[in-house]
């Protein structure tokens, strides 16, 4: 792994050579062809099979406590998943696009032809750290490219096997892993990289995409956001508690899709805290795998992330909000999984993205206006949509902005390959996943090959009378 964590003046040095060998490696093979692309995807498959286990032992240390399960299917499979559906579907992606020629400009034919953009930089979290660094590296490497790699420093372990990985799969002239602290993450961000992929705050997007205008850049950005679930009246509250409290607690909250608060009718409160309050043990029973007496869930990442989890809570009962614990305490917390009921909208908990195992319940008492709710804030990354009424489903699937939206369940389209994945307005821009993905790191180059006799030339200089009649012809007049 290149770079350290101090992130001396010797590291950034170390970081800028590593992006030279990789823009040298782009020049001299500016086009590989598609075995070479497979060859790269399959051998990053083999080394994150045969490194699982060990994977799953890093992320678990880097937590302090993440669930073995989550960590082999919320990570592992789907980044497998990734790489052999860009393994399959490669030859298809490549291929020129056709495109039709107006009779005016022809004869002569066009298409679109995917070109890699040449080197990519990915700087990924640390709350999916395997499946968010390998996710967008599975679809910059199927386009072509060459990728520097900057997986979170707050999971030390988790990136040194990531650059194990990368080292044995590809090679340095393929793509390479740098780690280290701010200094080391503004330098990435100050490279002229011919995309940047960043997935973080909203906060940290800004500056990654201030970094890369110097440049002029192209950046994707996946941030976050509050994710709203709205429960329809006629929901099956048993199905819709049960798949919110997954996808709500699942990482203990920390996912930048979980559903971060929940509207339902107010005559329905009472009974969806009820079944949440049978989902979450189902879950995530106590004392299996946690340590006796707390929650069998994925810790809280952070004395700081811990210590932010306390201040809402205190924050909310200040303030007057009736907070009610579905569980024994998280590890880390003194706070077991919690619903916040009704909380006043201007304290920080419905203000920023929770982040954590705590569930805001907004009480409404009529449909029309919990949809206004969704509108007045700023559009999410994800909307999760409970009920039967197809007719009021269908209208809100075209009327409520979110990066992506989920009817009946939760978190599942982002491990739907074929669907593109990526926010909208304050939770992000551009997307990635399958073909998406390729697209994102790719230039779509327009192609034009003129074939004779060319019609056109009746129209050009020197003007003759045949230029008034085609006026009137193409124009009219």
């Amino acid at each position: 792994m290149m770079a350290v964590q101090q992130g001396g003046a010797a590291d950034l040095t170390v970081v800028e050579q590593a992006f030279n060998r990789l823009r040298a490696a782009a020049r001299q093979d500016a086009y590989p062809l598609a075995g070479r692309r497979r060859d790269w995807l399959a051998a990053l498959e083999r080394g994150l099979v045969h490194r699982r286990d060990a994977l799953v032992q890093a992320v678990d240390a880097d937590f302090g406590g993440r669930l073995a399960h989550e960590t082999l299917f919320a990570e592992i499979f789907v980044s497998l998943e990734g790489l052999r559906h860009a393994r399959r579907h490669l030859a298809g992606w490549m291929r020129p696009r056709r495109r039709s020629v107006p009779l005016t400009l022809g004869p002569g034919r066009a298409w679109v032809q995917p070109q890699p953009v040449g080197v990519v930089g990915i700087i990924a979290p640390w709350n999916y750290p395997l499946f968010l660094a390998l996710g967008p590296l599975a679809g910059a490497l199927a386009a072509g490219n060459r990728v520097l790699l900057k997986p979170s420093e707050l999971t030390p372990r988790t990136t040194a096997l990531i650059a194990d990985l990368v080292a044995e799969a590809v090679g340095p002239d393929v793509a390479a892993v740098v780690s280290g602290g701010p200094e080391v993450g503004a330098q990435f961000g100050r490279l002229p990289f011919d995309h940047i992929l960043f997935t973080g705050s909203t906060r940290v997007g800004r500056l990654v995409m201030k970094a890369a205008a110097e440049n002029l850049t192209p950046v994707t950005l996946e941030l976050g956001g509050k994710s709203p679930a709205l429960v329809l009246p006629d929901a099956d509250l048993t199905s819709a508690a049960t798949d919110i409290a997954y996808g709500k607690f699942t990482n203990a909250g920390q996912t930048c899709v979980a559903p971060d608060y929940v509207l339902v009718p107010r005559s329905r409160v009472q009974d969806f805290v009820a079944a949440l309050a049978v989902a979450v043990p189902g879950y995530f029973p106590p004392g299996q795998g946690a340590g006796q007496g707390f929650s069998a869930m994925s810790a809280v990442f952070g004395a700081a992330g811990r210590a932010r989890m306390a201040d809402l809570v205190a924050e909310a009962k200040a303030r007057g909000a009736e907070v009610r614990e579905l569980g024994p305490p998280v590890p880390g917390l003194v706070l077991g999984p919690a619903v916040v009921l009704d909380p006043p909208d201007d304290i920080t908990l419905q203000r920023e993205e929770i982040f954590g195992p705590i569930l805001p319940i907004v009480p409404y008492d009529d449909v029309e206006r919990a949809l206004d709710y969704v509108r007045d804030r700023p559009r999410p990354l994800a909307f999760y949509l409970f009920g039967r009424d197809r007719a009021f489903i269908d209208r809100a699937l075209k009327t409520i902005a979110a990066g992506g939206v989920v009817v009946n369940d939760t978190l599942i389209h982002v491990a739907v390959e074929d669907l593109p994945f990526g926010g909208i307005g304050p939770s992000g821009m551009g997307r990635y996943h399958g073909r998406d993905g390729f697209d994102t790191f790719s230039h779509l180059k327009a192609v034009f090959d003129r074939k004779g006799p060319r019609l056109d030339r009746l129209a050009r200089p020197p003007l003759k009378p045949l230029h008034r009649w085609l006026t009137k012809l193409l124009i009219g007049g």
